[in-house]
């Protein structure tokens, strides 16, 4: 693993999860490893490092739940293994920022902010926070850099943020916020690259669909609104989460199921979605392979492909029109059945899809004559991390 030219650690802490990524600083950052830690408090918990070298690790750890003793165990390994070393900075996605718009150098006024305003997101910022302080007590002198979520979508306009409930509560920070903001900066600056005009200048929708899903409607390379609102449980049904849901369901169940408001944030969140409609699977491959024979199957994916249609629409109306749609996450970038079933019978919008492209995961895969282009384009969260904190810090190489 690269310990001789200066990197940048790039960190994503999920609710049971912990993505990482390395890269060499320089014009252009290149990666140099990759890994993740998966089923984080589930026996089984997995450690898998993939370097470019061809070194790889792949081993079952015994890892504990609790933020600060995850973290602690973490940060042993990234010591004992090397990785820091060569580390001259930490970038890390904070999944909620509230009205930061930027990314930050972490000092210790904003990391007691995000301390407070942890109960906005209890299942992913204890963890990163965790994991921000072991790394400051292990390596004092290390900058670290938080890049927020929610950052991409702080120039929607008042409408957009706006819940319909009694205006008091705007005051305790309810309000829609919106997620999967890093996603969308990597591809709008793919956009950008790609010399596509409506990066700029047009209107764009991007569609993020991967075990979390949203949409986001995008006009002159702003955000103007998106499909996850106060948590990044609503909007679109997601693998194992419901998206939006009538409030009425919560009350009923709690009468007739005696379900707690906790019991129920569980169920909407893990219990959900993909996962329970069609009681088998939270994965499409899995659901796309069964669907001939189960109907639960079928009618799971009939759901999701219906609600992002909707979606689809409705930012397409926001907008005014349509000049580019992207599909991406493991989703849209993976199921041509899924991208292809979204737009079926959305000619009347611009959009007309070339089988064989689809098919093949082309980069463009509508037809030569569409009004509208619908690109498929991978995302990469890390590297616009590595990026935001390569520019903030203006790092040697």
């Amino acid at each position: 693993m690269d310990a001789i030219k200066p990197t940048i650690l790039i960190i994503n802490a999920g609710s049971s999860s912990i993505r990482f990524a390395q890269y060499r600083v320089g014009e252009p950052l290149q990666q140099i490893l990759h890994g993740r830690v998966e089923r984080i408090g589930i026996p089984g918990t997995r450690l898998i490092v993939e370097a470019n070298s061809g070194e790889t690790v792949d081993s079952t750890i015994d890892m504990p739940a609790d933020p600060a003793a995850m973290a602690a165990f973490f940060v042993d390994w990234l010591e004992s293994s090397g990785v820091v070393s060569s580390t001259r900075a930490i970038g890390h996605r904070l999944v909620h920022g509230l009205s930061h718009t930027e990314p930050e150098r972490i000092t210790p006024a904003l990391l007691a902010e995000l301390a407070g305003i942890s109960h906005f997101a209890p299942e992913h910022l204890p963890r990163e926070l965790a994991l921000i302080e072991a790394l400051q007590e292990r390596f004092p002198s290390l900058p670290q850099v938080a890049c927020f979520d929610t950052a991409f979508h702080t120039s929607m306009p008042r409408v957009a943020q706006l819940l319909p409930i009694p205006r008091r509560f705007e005051a305790l920070g309810v309000r829609r916020y919106g997620f999967h903001g890093l996603s969308y900066n990597y591809l709008m600056e793919e956009l950008v690259s790609l010399g596509d005009p409506a990066a700029t200048a047009g209107r764009v929708i991007l569609a993020h669909l991967g075990n979390g899903a949203s949409l986001a409607a995008v006009r002159n390379g702003k955000s103007i609104d998106t499909s996850m609102g106060f948590t990044p449980t609503s909007g679109l049904p997601m693998s194992s989460r419901s998206g939006d849901l009538e409030p009425g369901v919560a009350s009923y169940l709690e009468q007739r199921e005696n379900i707690t408001a906790t019991e129920f944030q569980q169920l909407a969140s893990r219990e959900s979605g993909l996962l329970g409609i069609s009681e088998t699977s939270a994965d499409v491959r899995e659901l796309l392979a069964r669907e001939d024979t189960d109907n639960r199957a079928r009618e799971a994916l009939a759901l999701f492909c219906y609600q992002t249609k909707k979606w689809l629409g409705g930012y397409t109306a926001a907008l005014g029109g349509l000049d580019t749609l992207v599909f991406s996450g493991g989703i849209g970038e993976n199921a041509p059945a899924i991208r292809a079933r979204i737009c079926e019978g959305l000619g009347y919008l611009g959009i007309t899809l070339a089988p064989q492209a689809n098919a093949d995961n082309a980069a463009v895969i509508s037809t030569g004559t569409s009004a509208v282009t619908v690109r498929v384009i991978a995302t990469d969260e890390a590297l616009i991390i590595a990026r935001s904190v390569h520019r903030l810090l203006q790092l040697p190489p």
